[in-house]
């Protein structure tokens, strides 16, 4: 094998060096282990070492080992960090300079580097998004910040957006994180956010190709089935990816899926139907492939033999292999299976990224976070929406005969706060053993939910929510949702319910919503699905 020359190019830190590597070196650029913010010294020195010896192209930043994909069973125990930020800067430092060609750094962050870090700007969720109305510049100013803020944090490859239609309202794990279920809103909609990533200078990766929308299935956990044919994943899954492709997207991400139509006998990871033909050939996507996080459970449970998954994700077609826990016996794997010439061409793929990923830009700061509150109120005033069952009633709430009832779960309730403040309405927090539950009353309801994620009825302790479903039963209510709008399919609700959706707990949020009571601005957002209890 040809030995590697390195002449570094100026003394810029972290530029690309002209090179010429070995074949196992040109697989290792193509593995992209997971690193987390909370490991230990020893876990650190592990990495750097696996860096060092030219075994890795790229990291992917988690928060925690108990916080990844394997965890979502919630078994361990997340600790909080207060200085997620800096250890995230200090450990890229160590770990660019233990590599003797620069590391792709990825991390998932779709709302902002908050997905993963403590302390950092969090921006709306994707659903959030989907409920504006004609003004894609401010997804484009999303997009911007977030990228912006990844790369001042030394991050260049941002893996998002999702680009999934979330037409199925029992999806454990893309709900909130996709626009909607309407193709052409999402696709809209992503191809705004990749704008707006592009313009700060940081990578996309659309994703979960070919669409994990429509599964009751967590493939963390398990192997989710789409079981439709081409001409229809053609006409709505695929719609995004179809039209983001044509549009120009950096990377594709694909999903842990079986589409039995498709590949009867592999997912779409290990697929060489789906990766080859259909995304290649069919959609002609000739970038970079990557895998979603290989150890998650909808295929990793399937291969006993370490290396083994990465090899096969690697021949059916994939350049970067996510979350490898193997990485040596993968590039063992691949070396003993794979022709020269399809190592190459993943190598010069994942190479041209690296050149963008290293190319000079122009040093854009980021938002200030009077800027970022600025941006996050802009968008809480025009996503916020109605659902009204009888606006004739509406009225009504706002006397003083009305009974005002929180339930916030420790959340700060800034909304209850103004509510007191500024129009002197108290509000009582729901308490099952204090709380005396009104009957035939008009009652304003605010819900904080406990989480964002449909697990365990997104947190709510069944007998809360029995109480809420009975205030819904026996009394008017006019009801704030300040989180998931699929919340709303516990409910309960009845035809005359009157709902309004605020998305997010945000205090830009908060203080949004309480204009809204006090009419001092309409609403204008449109709910961005379909739920099974409550149509508009």
């Amino acid at each position: 094998m040809a030995k590697k020359r390195l002449k570094p190019m100026a003394n810029k830190p972290h530029t690309l060096p002209e090179v010429d590597l070995t074949l196992e070196e040109k697989v290792g650029q193509l593995f992209m282990p997971a690193v987390f913010i909370n490991d230990s010294e020893e876990e650190v020195q592990k990495m750097e070492q696996l860096i060092a010896a030219g075994k890795v192209g790229s990291i992917c930043f988690f928060h925690s080992r108990a916080s990844a994909a394997t965890n979502f069973e919630g078994k361990k125990k997340i600790v909080y960090n207060e200085q997620s930020l800096e250890r995230l800067k200090g450990l890229i430092e160590r770990y660019q300079k233990a590599a003797k060609i620069p590391l792709l750094v990825a991390i998932d962050a779709e709302w902002g580097l908050a997905m993963r870090i403590e302390n950092t700007p969090q921006y709306p969720y994707a659903i959030t998004l989907g409920a504006l109305q004609n003004n894609l510049a401010l997804i484009q100013e999303v997009g911007r910040a977030i990228g912006l803020d990844c790369k001042e944090a030394g991050i260049h490859w941002n893996l998002a957006p999702v680009a999934d239609i979330n037409n199925n309202p029992e999806n454990p794990v893309i709900g909130y994180r996709s626009f909607g279920d309407d193709k052409s809103d999402v696709f809209q909609k992503a191809r705004g956010y990749v704008d707006g990533m592009a313009s700060s200078g940081t990578l996309n990766s659309i994703k979960h190709f070919p669409g994990h929308g429509d599964t009751a299935t967590d493939s963390h956990l398990g192997l989710p089935v789409i079981d439709k044919s081409l001409d229809d994943l053609l006409e709505n899954e695929l719609f995004p990816f179809q039209e983001l492709i044509k549009h120009g997207v950096d990377s594709v991400m694909v999903g842990h899926l079986m589409l039995p139509q498709l590949d009867a006998h592999n997912a779409s990871t290990t697929s060489r139907v789906i990766i080859q033909e259909l995304l290649r050939k069919q959609l002609g996507f000739d970038g970079v492939v990557i895998s979603d996080a290989l150890n998650m459970h909808a295929v990793s449970k399937a291969y006993s033999e370490k290396g083994k998954l990465e090899c096969e994700a690697f021949m059916a077609g994939m350049d970067v292999l996510c979350f490898s826990e193997h990485v040596e016996e993968g590039i063992q794997h691949i070396l003993k299976t794979a022709a020269p010439e399809r190592i190459e061409a993943s190598f010069q793929r994942i190479w041209k990224l690296k050149e963008r990923a290293f190319a000079p830009t122009p040093d854009i700061k980021t938002l200030t976070p009077q800027q970022h509150g600025e941006l996050n109120r802009s968008i809480a005033e025009l996503t916020i929406t109605e659902l009204y069952g009888s606006p004739n009633t509406i009225s009504a709430f706002k006397q003083n005969n009305v009974l005002y009832i929180n339930v916030n779960h420790t959340k700060p309730n800034l909304f209850a706060q103004q509510l007191e403040n500024q129009l002197g309405l108290s509000s009582v927090e729901l308490e099952l053993k204090k709380t005396e539950l009104p009957q035939n009353k008009k009652v304003v309801l605010s819900i904080f939910p406990p989480a964002v994620k449909p697990k365990d009825h997104f947190g709510f302790d069944p007998k809360f929510l029995v109480a809420i479903q009975q205030i819904i039963a026996n009394n008017e209510v006019l009801l704030y949702l300040f989180g998931n709008p699929y919340v709303l399919d516990l409910l309960a609700l009845n035809p005359f319910s009157n709902v309004v959706v605020v998305y997010q707990d945000f205090t830009e949020f908060q203080e949004a919503a309480f204009k809204h009571f006090d009419n001092q601005f309409s609403a204008k957002g449109k709910l961005p699905i379909a739920l099974k209890t409550f149509t508009v």
